[in-house]
């Protein structure tokens, strides 16, 4: 069973990192980056939440956000993100008649989940939620969510400024590529 916690709004700025059920690449499956995209700007026009930095991986998200206003729920904010995802992963999963995944992702819902109504597992049911306090943390993982397309295993571009579905470029050559981060000079 998932441990639920409740993440404070006493701080106005925050790691949050997601992943897919089983590290499967579902974002890249489907092509799913415009999914977060779409999610960041639901961000900033229904909870006035800005994307400091962000990476999406073909498995997992890392971004940094930050709430100009107080009394937020980042536990309802993160699960209605991810839901609001994952409904357009399974239709776009259906529309490509990709049924072995469909089914795969089908027998990882419990029955608690399933008596609930739901038919598919596309997310890990917890989130990590870390409040940046320091300024010193604060780029630690910035630096972290830049670097991860070039870390470990992954390696999906030679240069971690390159990789298309980060804010790297915005950081390192004031280029957008698809979202604007809020630079974290003007927290």
């Amino acid at each position: 069973m998932a441990i639920k916690l409740k993440h404070s709004d006493t701080f106005s700025t925050y790691f949050v990192t997601f992943t897919c059920v089983e590290w499967i690449s579902l974002f890249e499956i489907v092509n799913g980056y415009d999914m977060v995209y779409k999610w960041f700007d639901i961000l900033k026009t229904e909870h006035n939440a800005e994307v400091v930095a962000y990476v999406i991986m073909p498995n997992h998200l890392h971004v940094i956000l930050h709430f100009h206003d107080a009394h937020f729920n980042l536990n309802t904010i993160v699960a209605n993100g991810k839901r609001f995802i994952a409904y357009e992963i399974i239709n776009r999963l259906e529309q490509a008649g990709n049924n072995s995944l469909l089914a795969r992702l089908g027998k990882l819902v419990t029955e608690r989940e399933r008596r609930k109504g739901q038919l598919h597992k596309v997310f890990k049911d917890s989130f990590d939620g870390k409040a940046i306090i320091t300024h010193a943390f604060l780029i630690q993982k910035i630096n972290y969510i830049h670097n991860n397309p070039v870390s470990g295993k992954w390696m999906l571009a030679k240069d971690f400024v390159e990789y298309e579905h980060s804010s790297a470029s915005f950081y390192e050559i004031q280029l957008v590529r698809h979202h604007r981060p809020l630079h974290y000079l003007d927290l």
